[in-house]
């Protein structure tokens, strides 16, 4: 039998849950793309903690797309089987051995372990990458870094084909060139680009930091893209930040409604940032 008593932590359950009916009903039917990457990747209970909310997401009529990265993992097996990497104006070349160790971790070990955790949270995942059913093709972004790719023509109705059947997709950020060579691609990158062309309602960027900073050192709530540019040549963007808001401005540029940048780390961000009235991180969408 179930105790008659409340306390407060029900009680404040019951309220959460009521305050999020509006949103819930805001994002019905809406296309939510997440990058997920970071440390939480490596962490067990982080993993499952996003997983619960994928499926929460999905059983509340959200469409997410899932796009991940890799990259310590790759890190990882490349030292593992002894595979010495250049890098040019620091970035990694991808030369054949490299891209081979890539696809094997990133199609493999990480996109099958994600998909692992949604469905043990009771969703319906399939992992897919941006080679299967021409999803992304790709041209060599740099020809001097071997096999990186940068997205061109996207085309996602193998992704509305999964949707329409409530099958949340998992993406690991591979494309395929001209002559049907893999290319690695930027798991951001990757993410802006399904997102755009699926003209999703949001793109959730997951980070390990907990948003765009201004001057001052404090994350700034909401911008737009004018503010993004100004804030970069001011040098208060920088760093690994600079690629994610570019991510950001393009795919705004090319379709997507809004783009936030979030922690990652921070438990159930994704629905802390759809379904609470403050939000999380930095949200980026054109001027009202």
């Amino acid at each position: 039998m179930r105790p008659r008593d409340m306390n407060r932590d029900w009680i404040a359950a019951a309220r959460t849950l009521n305050e999020a009916l509006p949103y819930m009903q805001r994002y019905e039917g809406a296309t939510v793309v997440i990058k997920f990457g970071g440390n939480a990747m490596g962490d067990d209970e982080a993993m499952a903690s996003f997983a619960r909310d994928i499926v929460l997401m999905r059983q509340v009529g959200v469409n997410p797309v899932v796009v991940h990265g890799g990259g310590p993992m790759i890190n990882d097996m490349l030292g593992k089987l002894g595979i010495e990497s250049t890098f040019v104006r620091g970035k990694r070349v991808t030369d054949q051995a490299t891209v081979e160790v890539v696809e094997m971790v990133l199609s493999g070990l990480v996109n099958k372990r994600i998909v692992q955790a949604i469905n043990a949270e009771g969703g319906r995942a399939v992992g897919l990458s941006g080679k299967d059913a021409n999803l992304m093709r790709c041209t060599q972004a740099e020809p001097d870094l071997g096999f990186v790719g940068q997205p061109g023509a996207v085309d996602p109705s193998v992704l509305r084909t999964l949707m329409s059947d409530e099958i949340i997709p998992v993406i690991a950020p591979l494309g395929f060139g001209q002559d049907g060579q893999t290319l690695n691609v930027n798991g951001d990158t990757a993410a802006g680009a399904i997102a755009a062309g699926l003209h999703a309602d949001r793109l959730l960027l997951l980070t390990d930091v907990s948003g765009v900073k201004n001057a001052e050192g404090e994350v700034v709530t909401e911008l737009t893209p004018d503010q993004i540019i100004k804030l970069t040549e001011d040098g208060v963007i920088a760093g690994g930040m600079i690629p994610k808001t570019e991510t950001a401005l393009t795919a705004i540029k090319e379709g997507v409604r809004a783009v936030v940048i979030l922690d990652g780390r921070a438990p159930n961000a994704c629905l802390l940032e759809l379904f609470t009235a403050h939000g999380a991180g930095s949200l980026i969408r054109r001027a009202r």
